[in-house]
């Protein structure tokens, strides 16, 4: 799971980055409401943990626009406003979670394993299963008809977000976000590359869905002669 956190105070942020790494998420950090925006736009992250007091832009005013924007990643507000109106304006804004300072990190990482086990379009963990093929996310197993196959770490990341997204053309900005990071030094044509891998991998395993090239746009995954 790859969670955006939000935190003006950086020697907090540090150290419960450092928490939630240690537990083996993958994590970035931010410090201010613009930047926070721009993250969350490349929709990258399962999860945000936001701040409702942030500089430039209120953590409660990123949520209002990126649900205004049909972003839909689940987001924690971690505030030290702990009054009833405070928590159901967040809740109202557009959190699903609300956490007040200061926390005892054995709660938030609570918090973030119940938050991961709803239903969510970009749920990171589990068994998928789309067409004739199921994919295993723990251990990266993919299995078909004509049997089951050992994917990288990064053709099952890719592989996760299209069996996740079926019959939707993801762009291939967020896909490149997505597999390999915001902002991370990797060259286009690296995410053609692995879309063919895991186009042999599709017909190693006997499957019969596709993945169609929509081009000047992205990838879409679809079964075969739809």
């Amino acid at each position: 799971m790859r969670i955006l956190m939000v935190e003006d105070d950086e020697r907090l942020c540090e150290a419960v980055a450092c928490r939630l790494k240690r537990e083996g998420f993958t994590v970035d950090v931010c410090h201010d409401g613009d930047d926070a925006l721009r993250w969350i736009r490349q929709q990258a992250h399962d999860l945000v943990l936001l701040d409702r007091m942030l500089p430039t832009v209120s953590g409660t005013g990123v949520l209002r626009r990126m649900r205004e924007e049909g972003i839909t990643v689940p987001v924690l507000l971690v505030t030290a406003l702990d009054a009833v109106a405070d928590r159901v304006a967040g809740l109202d804004a557009g959190a699903d979670d609300y956490l007040t300072k200061p926390f005892d990190p054995e709660e938030l990482l609570a918090r973030i394993r119940a938050m991961a086990r709803r239903p969510r379009r970009w749920e990171s963990a589990g068994l998928l299963q789309a067409g004739d093929v199921r994919y295993d996310a723990a251990r990266r197993v993919l299995t078909g008809g004509a049997g089951d196959c050992t994917l990288s770490r990064r053709e099952g990341d890719l592989l996760e977000t299209l069996l996740r997204n079926p019959g939707q053309t993801l762009p291939r900005g967020v896909l490149l976000s997505r597999v390999w990071g915001p902002d991370a030094p990797v060259e286009d044509g690296n995410l053609d590359n692995y879309i063919y891998f895991l186009r042999r991998r599709l017909r190693q395993v006997g499957s019969a869905l596709e993945i169609r090239t929509v081009r000047g746009l992205g990838y879409r995954l679809e079964q075969d002669h739809v």
